[in-house]
């Protein structure tokens, strides 16, 4: 196959609040060619939306080589068109207008633009929907403007970032359908596509090649050939054995970067997972019942619990960051622990879960020993936020550290005035 994108060495990285340089992408190597389907999954945070940009050439990288078509990739290419999770569209514009945009900003006459915006309408199913405005659409009908405003240009390379996250699951499921459609039929002018997404199951259904992202930095882990034709059916034994060996690679530990074969250790600006302990207690005391005697693959364990991979893999990795459940082989197992966890009450729980949050999550340590080295046993949450920010974005480390205050507060290891923002020592931990 013959290479449109090639990434060999990338970097990114950003400047902090204090100016201090967060690296967001390390040492990327990835190659897109023609012909072919690529979905890359990941944590959120891990910087697979930066690197889209960077392939798009919207925004640089400060190290290593991006080339498209063999030639350095220096700004937007001609040939790379990109689909965005939110519509994206101006509310004020017409569907026709809406796709016509980018043909105008690239000069193209006035009868060309509405020749080639009407065919990309016609091909991606909104005949009729021309004059219509954005509040006039569903969000499936949103963003088919926003992939046939791709489309119209034409593009070598498509990038979609989470196209299908915003709508539901059934209208998500047949946009992806129309698409794969339209690429084996060839009746799309896109030669190779690169997907993010959130859903394993959309990536086996899409991708000839399914890249695994690590975080901090981001890099690829790992590469899972998909060499099943398309169009596969979701419930077959291959496709469902396919994704459990995506859960499997997703679920298994990442080396630290830079300390190849060595585990990765806890770190104090470790991103903690999105996890509601109300949902994570519910999760284990499902996994602890009959049902499954302690022990389901990830799967199956999402299909029981009408939980999204997006949903799922946070709460799976929140227990057993905390010793509650082992992750292993694409399993999620309760581990003697947990067992002990949903068989006691309420205050056992919160102790269990404090003593757990405590040994192993050091940003929840650190912030409890800081606040016993205080007189009145409170600090202010704005060092905290600065701590995290070395390595996160602003918002990223606001969401890590309201993550820690809640778990913290059900374990009773701290406690959190949301009117003043200072964090302090529970009552009974006052010293």
């Amino acid at each position: 196959m013959d290479g449109l994108i090639e990434l060999k060495g990338v970097a990114k990285g950003f400047k902090s609040s204090d100016g201090s340089l967060r690296t967001v992408l390390q040492d990327v190597d990835f190659s897109l060619a023609k012909g072919e389907i690529v979905a890359l999954l990941g944590q959120s945070g891990s910087g697979k939306s930066t690197l889209l940009r960077i392939m798009a050439g919207l925004v640089p990288a400060d190290a290593g080589d991006v080339r498209y078509r063999g030639q350095p990739l220096f700004g937007p290419a001609q040939g790379i068109a990109m689909v965005f999770q939110s519509f994206a569209l101006f509310p004020w514009l017409t569907v026709q207008q809406n796709v016509e945009l980018g043909l105008e900003a690239a000069g193209v006459p006035a009868a060309e633009r509405a020749r080639r915006a009407g065919a990309a309408i016609e091909l991606i199913g909104l005949a009729g929907f021309e004059g219509a405005l954005p509040r006039e659409l569903s969000g499936g009908m949103r963003q088919r403007v926003g992939i046939a405003r791709a489309l119209v240009m034409q593009p070598a390379v498509l990038l979609m970032d989470e196209a299908f996250s915003a709508l539901d699951v059934l209208t998500g499921e047949r946009l992806r359908q129309e698409i794969l459609q339209l690429w084996d039929g060839g009746q799309m002018p896109t030669q190779a596509m690169l997907v993010v997404s959130h859903n394993i199951e959309e990536a086996v259904m899409m991708a000839d090649r399914v890249l695994i992202f690590a975080s901090n930095p981001g890099r690829v882990r790992t590469e899972l050939p998909i060499t099943l034709p398309r169009p596969r059916h979701a419930d077959s034994a291959e496709v469902r054995l396919l994704v459990d060996e995506v859960y499997r690679l997703m679920t298994s530990a990442a080396p630290a970067a830079g300390a190849p074969g060595e585990p990765a250790r806890p770190h104090l600006s470790d991103r903690l997972p999105e996890a509601d302990i109300g949902r994570m207690e519910s999760l284990l005391e499902l996994l602890a019942n009959a049902q499954f005697q302690g022990r389901a693959d990830l799967p199956r364990l999402a299909e029981q619990s009408a939980l999204t991979d997006e949903a799922l893999l946070p709460l799976a990795d929140a227990l057993h960051r905390l010793g509650l459940a082992q992750l292993s082989g694409g399993d999620l197992i309760v581990t003697p622990l947990g067992h002990n966890y949903v068989q006691g009450g309420h205050e056992f729980r919160r102790e269990i879960f404090g003593q757990q949050l405590l040994a192993h999550v050091p940003l929840a340590a650190f912030i409890r020993h800081s606040l016993e080295q205080e007189a009145g046993g409170e600090l202010k949450q704005g060092p905290f936020l600065k701590l995290l920010q070395d390595s996160m974005e602003a918002a990223e480390a606001q969401r890590v550290l309201r993550v820690a205050i809640e778990w913290a507060r059900y374990g009773e290891v701290f406690d959190y005035n949301f009117h003043t923002g200072v964090i302090h020592l529970p009552e009974s931990g006052q010293t």
